[in-house]
Protein backbone atom coordinates (compact mmCIF):
# COMPACT_ATOMS: atom_id res chain seq x y z
CA UNK A 1 0.00 0.00 0.00
CA UNK A 2 1.21 3.11 -0.76
CA UNK A 3 1.77 6.17 1.81
CA UNK A 4 1.92 9.43 1.71
CA UNK A 5 3.56 12.71 3.41
CA UNK A 6 0.37 14.80 4.80
CA UNK A 7 0.45 18.30 6.38
CA UNK A 8 -2.62 19.31 8.88
CA UNK A 9 -1.11 23.43 8.88
CA UNK A 10 -4.29 23.61 11.49
CA UNK A 11 -1.97 21.99 14.30
CA UNK A 12 1.63 23.41 12.64
CA UNK A 13 2.70 25.57 14.92
CA UNK A 14 5.50 27.35 13.05
CA UNK A 15 8.53 25.96 14.99
CA UNK A 16 10.71 25.06 11.89
CA UNK A 17 11.78 21.72 13.60
CA UNK A 18 10.40 19.84 10.47
CA UNK A 19 13.15 22.20 7.89
CA UNK A 20 16.00 21.38 10.74
CA UNK A 21 15.92 18.02 11.27
CA UNK A 22 15.31 17.59 7.21
CA UNK A 23 18.47 19.64 7.07
CA UNK A 24 20.23 17.94 8.87
CA UNK A 25 19.01 13.94 7.98
CA UNK A 26 19.73 15.00 4.25
CA UNK A 27 22.79 17.31 4.17
CA UNK A 28 24.81 16.69 7.78
CA UNK A 29 24.42 20.19 9.01
CA UNK A 30 21.21 22.72 9.53
CA UNK A 31 20.28 24.81 6.73
CA UNK A 32 16.87 25.60 6.14
CA UNK A 33 17.68 26.16 2.46
CA UNK A 34 18.60 22.48 2.24
CA UNK A 35 15.15 21.22 3.75
CA UNK A 36 12.95 19.46 1.72
CA UNK A 37 10.27 20.85 3.24
CA UNK A 38 9.64 24.26 4.16
CA UNK A 39 7.17 25.88 6.42
CA UNK A 40 5.33 29.02 5.07
CA UNK A 41 4.31 31.53 7.44
CA UNK A 42 1.67 34.91 7.66
CA UNK A 43 2.78 35.53 11.45
CA UNK A 44 -0.10 38.04 11.59
CA UNK A 45 -2.65 35.77 11.14
CA UNK A 46 -1.07 32.32 13.20
CA UNK A 47 -0.94 30.52 10.02
CA UNK A 48 1.53 28.31 9.17
CA UNK A 49 1.70 25.78 6.26
CA UNK A 50 4.02 22.86 5.71
CA UNK A 51 4.89 22.41 1.96
CA UNK A 52 7.21 19.46 0.46
CA UNK A 53 6.86 18.22 -2.90
CA UNK A 54 3.53 16.65 -3.39
CA UNK A 55 5.05 13.30 -5.33
CA UNK A 56 2.27 14.16 -8.22
CA UNK A 57 0.59 11.21 -10.54
CA UNK A 58 1.73 12.85 -13.49
CA UNK A 59 4.53 15.04 -12.43
CA UNK A 60 5.13 17.80 -14.68
CA UNK A 61 9.00 18.07 -13.38
CA UNK A 62 9.46 14.69 -14.83
CA UNK A 63 7.44 15.28 -18.14
CA UNK A 64 10.24 18.69 -18.89
CA UNK A 65 13.33 17.34 -17.72
CA UNK A 66 15.58 17.24 -20.84
CA UNK A 67 17.67 14.44 -19.62
CA UNK A 68 15.24 11.89 -17.44
CA UNK A 69 17.24 12.33 -14.07
CA UNK A 70 13.27 12.50 -12.00
CA UNK A 71 11.95 8.42 -12.11
CA UNK A 72 9.04 7.54 -10.20
CA UNK A 73 9.73 4.77 -7.50
CA UNK A 74 6.64 2.89 -7.51
CA UNK A 75 8.03 0.81 -4.51
CA UNK A 76 7.78 3.96 -2.54
CA UNK A 77 5.47 5.77 -4.30
CA UNK A 78 7.91 8.82 -4.48
CA UNK A 79 10.01 10.57 -7.16
CA UNK A 80 13.27 10.67 -7.37
CA UNK A 81 16.03 12.71 -8.88
CA UNK A 82 19.52 11.16 -10.42
CA UNK A 83 21.86 13.92 -9.49
CA UNK A 84 24.28 12.13 -11.75
CA UNK A 85 21.91 12.63 -14.89
CA UNK A 86 20.71 16.37 -13.37
CA UNK A 87 22.17 19.12 -15.62
CA UNK A 88 20.79 21.86 -12.87
CA UNK A 89 18.33 23.65 -15.46
CA UNK A 90 15.76 24.19 -13.29
CA UNK A 91 13.06 23.33 -15.54
CA UNK A 92 11.68 21.12 -13.09
CA UNK A 93 11.40 24.22 -10.61
CA UNK A 94 9.84 26.32 -12.88
CA UNK A 95 6.71 24.23 -13.27
CA UNK A 96 6.68 22.72 -10.17
CA UNK A 97 3.19 23.94 -8.58
CA UNK A 98 3.97 23.06 -4.88
CA UNK A 99 7.55 24.54 -4.80
CA UNK A 100 8.24 20.90 -4.24
CA UNK A 101 11.66 21.08 -5.89
CA UNK A 102 15.15 22.92 -4.16
CA UNK A 103 18.29 23.70 -5.81
CA UNK A 104 21.71 23.04 -4.09
CA UNK A 105 23.98 25.68 -5.02
CA UNK A 106 27.27 24.05 -4.21
CA UNK A 107 26.91 21.17 -6.81
CA UNK A 108 24.19 23.13 -9.15
CA UNK A 109 21.84 20.11 -8.77
CA UNK A 110 18.34 20.09 -7.65
CA UNK A 111 16.82 18.43 -4.69
CA UNK A 112 13.37 17.15 -3.51
CA UNK A 113 11.93 15.05 -0.79
CA UNK A 114 12.29 11.54 -0.98
CA UNK A 115 10.43 10.63 1.58
CA UNK A 116 13.33 9.41 3.80
CA UNK A 117 13.35 5.83 2.07
CA UNK A 118 9.59 5.56 3.90
CA UNK A 119 10.65 6.42 7.11
CA UNK A 120 10.06 10.47 7.18
CA UNK A 121 12.55 12.07 9.72
CA UNK A 122 9.94 15.16 9.41
CA UNK A 123 7.20 13.49 11.08
CA UNK A 124 9.28 11.66 13.72
CA UNK A 125 10.52 15.18 15.30
CA UNK A 126 7.24 17.09 14.79
CA UNK A 127 5.49 16.92 18.81
CA UNK A 128 2.35 18.85 17.02
CA UNK A 129 1.31 15.59 14.74
CA UNK A 130 0.99 18.01 11.78
CA UNK A 131 3.05 16.02 9.57
CA UNK A 132 1.98 12.27 9.12
CA UNK A 133 3.05 9.44 7.13
CA UNK A 134 -0.14 7.51 6.38
CA UNK A 135 -1.36 4.89 3.87
CA UNK A 136 -2.88 6.86 1.08
CA UNK A 137 -6.66 5.38 1.21
CA UNK A 138 -6.79 6.59 4.38
CA UNK A 139 -6.59 10.37 3.80
CA UNK A 140 -9.84 10.85 1.81
CA UNK A 141 -11.76 9.36 4.92
CA UNK A 142 -9.75 11.87 7.18
CA UNK A 143 -10.19 14.82 5.12
CA UNK A 144 -14.29 13.82 5.28
CA UNK A 145 -14.21 13.34 8.76
CA UNK A 146 -12.48 16.62 9.64
CA UNK A 147 -14.73 18.02 7.11
CA UNK A 148 -17.66 16.88 8.83
CA UNK A 149 -16.54 17.93 12.09
CA UNK A 150 -16.07 21.21 10.96
CA UNK A 151 -20.01 21.07 9.87
CA UNK A 152 -21.06 20.14 12.48
CA UNK A 153 -19.80 22.67 14.94
CA UNK A 154 -20.74 25.50 12.51
CA UNK A 155 -24.40 24.05 12.59
CA UNK A 156 -24.19 23.51 16.34
CA UNK A 157 -23.68 27.21 16.18
CA UNK A 158 -26.24 28.65 14.57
Amino acid sequence: MTKILIADYEKCTGCRLCEMVCSVNKEGFSDPTMSRIHVIKWETEGLYIPMFCQQCEEPLCAAVCPVNAIQRDDELGRLTVDRELCIGCKSCISVCSMGGIGFDKRDKKVFRCDLCDGDPTCVKYCETEALQYVDSDKVQLKKQRNAAHKLHVALKGK
